[in-house]
């Protein structure tokens, strides 16, 4: 009986533990300039430790357009994402690779500089931060998808969190044939990786999904057919899958710089809302705060968001425009 007894107990807490409330926090686009922007970028990492979240996800653009895509801007983006004491998610952003041939950021190859970044970042299934948390990569589970290490998914309390690699500036989908190959190439990958999710997130009956990634694909008329429109396939499978699934789905990015909270997907025959779906744009840029994230699977709407706001830094742009 006492051994029944405590098997019971057992599931009882495993169940507690399945459906407990927990906090991740997400932000983006950032550090971008001058030694006050890493000084005040360094106060908001100090701050996302004190809340002790159970990861973080950054989502891309770790410097200025304008600044060089170097190897080592890359180990400065690296020893910042080593100060995060709990795991760290890193979704790759346009300043990293698909504008590195301007000018300005040194005239780099974009695609030497992606290959770079996947191998500062991304040469394992270990997330960033120091606890780390293993991810599944598209890479190790779809070989036909080999080079797309940065394409991930993880499991909390039976949320589904995906890792895609989508980028600002038209999702390299311009500028030269080169880039347009590697477009189709990349965005067969993601495509593949969105299917494979929801697929998993409904065999496992998973109580929501995220998507992270980088890129505003939010903008205009974003489900109307485009031949330029180098997210178009991604809008469209996001639509079209969210409402086969039905459940919870939440999409977080950065790129254009502004907190917001909407539902910007309708259904494939664009009459209704995706009531299911929302969107979070993060801050970023000059903006250097964070925003909050509880799920709580026992509220129909499992998503609630506090901004992180740093005291300190907010301060420094009131002392800078009232110079």
């Amino acid at each position: 009986m006492k051994f029944l007894l405590a098997i019971a107990l057992n599931l009882l807490l495993l169940g507690l533990a399945h459906g407990q409330p927990f906090r991740f926090v997400a932000l983006g686009d950032m550090p971008y300039g001058s030694v006050n922007d890493e000084s005040r970028y360094l106060n908001l990492i100090n701050s996302i430790n004190l809340t002790n979240p159970s990861f973080s996800i950054f989502v891309g653009d770790t410097k200025a357009s304008e600044s060089p895509c170097s190897d080592a801007s890359n180990e400065k983006v690296a020893a910042f994402f080593k100060r995060y004491r709990a795991p760290l998610i890193y979704s790759i952003g346009d300043n990293e690779w698909t504008d590195c041939h301007r000018s300005v950021a040194g005239s780099f190859d974009p695609i030497q500089r992606l290959a770079s970044v996947r191998k500062k970042f991304f040469s394992t299934n270990q997330s960033l931060g120091q606890t780390t948390l293993t991810l599944v990569r598209q890479a190790d589970v779809m070989p036909q998808f080999s080079l797309y290490v940065e394409n991930s998914y993880w499991i909390k309390n039976q949320f589904l969190f995906v890792n895609l690699n989508i980028p600002g500036s038209n999702n390299n989908f311009e500028r030269n044939i080169s880039s347009v190959k590697e477009f189709f190439k990349r965005n067969a990958a993601n495509l593949a990786w969105i299917d494979y999710t929801f697929k998993l997130a409904t065999e496992k009956k998973m109580a929501g999904i995220i998507f992270a990634f980088q890129a505003n694909m939010f903008t205009g008329k974003i489900q109307v057919d485009d031949l330029a429109n180098g997210y178009l396939d991604t809008v469209l499978s996001l639509s079209s899958h969210a409402e086969v699934y039905k459940n919870s789905v939440l999409l977080i990015h950065g790129d254009t710089h502004h907190l917001r909270i909407d539902q910007p997907l309708k259904t494939t025959d664009k009459k209704y809302i995706l009531e299911n779906v929302l969107r979070v744009e993060l801050m970023g840029e000059e903006e250097i705060q964070a925003l909050e994230i509880t799920v709580d699977s026992s509220q129909n709407s499992p998503f609630s968001f506090r901004p992180l706001i740093v005291k300190a830094n907010s301060e420094f742009f009131t002392r800078q425009l009232n110079k």
